[in-house]
């Protein structure tokens, strides 16, 4: 059994986002509510993705715009200060996300006891934050060093916001990342938060991947989630959650148990 399928008891898990609001010192922080606003709304989120069902939660710092591929101390310390406020209503297998930072993540996740990450952890890529070339080898060591060696990692190989720098096929790219990485899980993104990942992308990598979850990391809808779950292993899903299916919207709760039902009525 691998810390996957332990983790999420051999399901196709659909891991659902809180995504939270800016933290202290990005552009759009706001001030005024400060960082007691930004755990109010999370946990609005949060007790709303629980209700309808989700088989596991991630909290990321999607807000935080424009991206750093370093993050502030500050951004990290915020986050887990919300999420250690977050844990005794917190029901579910919770991950995080700190972008655009392996490092931090690992360090989040050792922190807040998360059991598994979200991130990019491989290649090199032309992005809109300048070029960015992960460190999949220290961010793997740093677990180890934080004694997680059962932190469940999952490794987006089609990075949001940017282009491969790499010529190779996505496939090749997954199957080499697999192997060099040792994730636990591979997921596959659209091109930026909130777009669908194409669904031939999906379909070519867990072809190369046969052994190895495949999880279909951005744009997952109402109306493609059934279709997704035949092929991927599982998903990421946030905007589809959101009022009027927005990114920057809170979680509407009645959108959150609609989709979850289509999930409950695909596995049968």
């Amino acid at each position: 059994m691998t810390r996957f399928t332990k983790l999420f008891a051999g399901i196709k898990p659909v891991i659902a986002m809180v995504h939270l609001n800016p933290m202290p010192g990005t552009p759009l922080y706001d001030a005024d509510a400060g960082v007691e606003g930004i755990y109010r709304n999370a946990l609005l989120d949060l007790d709303a993705l629980q209700a309808a069902g989700v088989d596991a939660v991630m909290f990321g710092n999607e807000n935080d715009r424009p991206y750093e591929l370093e993050v502030d101390i500050a951004t990290t310390s915020a986050m887990a200060f919300v999420i250690g406020r977050l844990a005794e209503r917190i029901q579910k297998p919770f991950g995080v996300n700190v972008l655009w930072d392996p490092d931090s993540t690992v360090a989040l996740a050792a922190a807040t006891g998360a059991a598994f990450v979200r991130e990019i952890f491989t290649g090199t890529y032309a992005s809109d934050m300048g070029p960015w070339t992960p460190n999949a080898g220290r961010a793997m060591r740093r677990a180890r060093q934080l004694d997680r060696r059962d932190l469940v990692i999952l490794n987006n190989v089609s990075a949001e916001f940017a282009a491969s720098m790499d010529s190779r096929p996505l496939p090749d790219r997954a199957r080499s990342a697999v192997f060099s990485s040792i994730p636990d899980a591979v997921l596959v993104s659209g091109a930026i938060t909130g777009e669908s990942a194409s669904m031939v992308d999906l379909e070519s990598v867990k072809a190369a991947l046969p052994h190895t979850p495949v999880l279909a990391n951005t744009g997952v809808k109402h109306g493609t989630v059934t279709e997704v779950l035949k092929i991927a292993d599982g998903c990421v899903v946030g905007s589809s959650l959101k009022v009027d299916g927005h990114t920057w919207n809170a979680v509407d709760p009645v959108r959150a148990q609609e989709f979850m039902d289509i999930v409950r009525k695909t596995r049968g």
